[in-house]
C-alpha cells in the first residue's frame, strides 16, 4: 500500500480565518504542525509559503506558532502573522482566555455521560506517550477538561470536550482513562489504528477576543470529508 501523502500545499479552502494579524487553518489529520524527526514538511512551513505567494513576499513571511494539534488530529489551528499578535496570543493561551471545543468519537459510552476530569500527566518524550495519574506525582502536570455525550449513531458515541488546560495528548489519555479510547487511537487503548494515520478527534471551535481588534472571534472548522465523520454531522451541529 502506498504511503499517505501529507505534503499537500495550503489553498484558500483550508483557510478558516485571516486578517493582517492572524490566520487559522483547518488542519488535516496527518499533518505535523512543526518540524520533527520524520523530516516531513510541517504545516507552519506550508502556511508561510501560502502567505508569501498570496501577498508576493519574495523574502518569505513571518509566522508564529501559538498552539499545536497532535499529528493524527484534525481541525482549527491558529497562527500569528505578526510578532505583536504572537506575543498577545501566547499570553491569552497562558491565561486560558482561549476557549477550545473538540469532538471525539468512541465506541464506549462515557459513564457518567457528562463531567469534569482532572488528572496529573507525565509525558515520556522518548516514547511520545503520556500517562495519567489520579494524584500528583513527580514531574506531572495538572490536566483538566469538561466533557459531555452529545449523541450515538451506529454504535459510536460523540463526545464534546472543552479542555481547560492544554497538555500533550491530554484529551486522548484522559478519555482513555475514562474507559473511552478515541476511535483509531491505538496508542491510548483503541484496538487498532487507522490506515489514514488519523484518529477521530477534531478541533471544532476556537473562541477568543482578537488580540489587536478586541472583537469577539469564533472560528469553526468543518468536519473532515472522509466518508466517516459525515454521519455525525447532525450530532455535532
Amino acid at each position: 500500500m502506498a504511503k499517505p501523502e501529507f505534503n499537500t500545499d495550503i489553498t484558500d479552502k483550508d483557510v478558516l480565518y485571516e486578517d493582517n494579524h492572524l490566520i487559522a487553518i483547518n488542519k488535516r489529520a496527518g499533518d505535523i504542525v512543526q518540524v520533527d524527526e520524520t523530516g516531513d514538511e510541517p504545516l507552519d512551513e506550508k502556511v508561510k509559503r501560502y502567505i508569501a505567494q498570496k501577498y508576493n513576499k519574495p523574502n518569505g513571511a513571518f509566522l508564529g506558532v501559538v498552539h499545536r494539534l497532535d499529528r493524527p488530529v484534525s481541525g482549527v489551528i491558529l497562527f500569528a502573522k505578526t510578532s505583536k499578535a504572537l506575543d498577545r496570543i501566547n499570553k491569552m493561551f497562558k491565561n486560558r482566555d482561549m476557549h477550545k471545543t473538540y469532538y471525539a468519537i468512541t465506541r464506549k459510552r462515557p459513564q457518567p455521560e457528562a463531567g469534569n476530569l482532572v488528572h496529573w500527566l507525565v509525558k515520556n518524550s522518548q516514547k511520545n506517550v503520556t500517562k495519567a495519574h489520579d494524584k500528583e506525582v513527580q514531574g506531572s502536570l495538572r490536566s483538566e477538561l469538561n466533557y459531555r455525550l452529545t449523541g450515538e449513531r451506529d454504535g459510536y458515541f460523540v463526545i464534546e470536550v472543552d479542555p481547560i488546560t492544554g497538555r500533550p495528548h491530554q484529551i486522548r489519555v484522559q478519555l482513555s482513562t475514562l474507559g473511552c479510547p478515541i476511535v483509531g487511537d491505538n496508542k491510548y487503548g483503541y484496538p487498532r489504528g487507522s490506515l489514514r494515520k488519523s484518529i477521530c478527534l477534531h478541533a471544532r471551535r476556537l473562541k477568543f477576543q482578537h488580540p489587536v481588534k478586541h472583537e469577539k472571534i469564533t472560528i469553526v472548522a468543518p468536519l473532515p470529508q472522509d466518508g466517516f465523520w459525515e454521519k455525525f454531522q447532525s450530532l455535532i451541529d
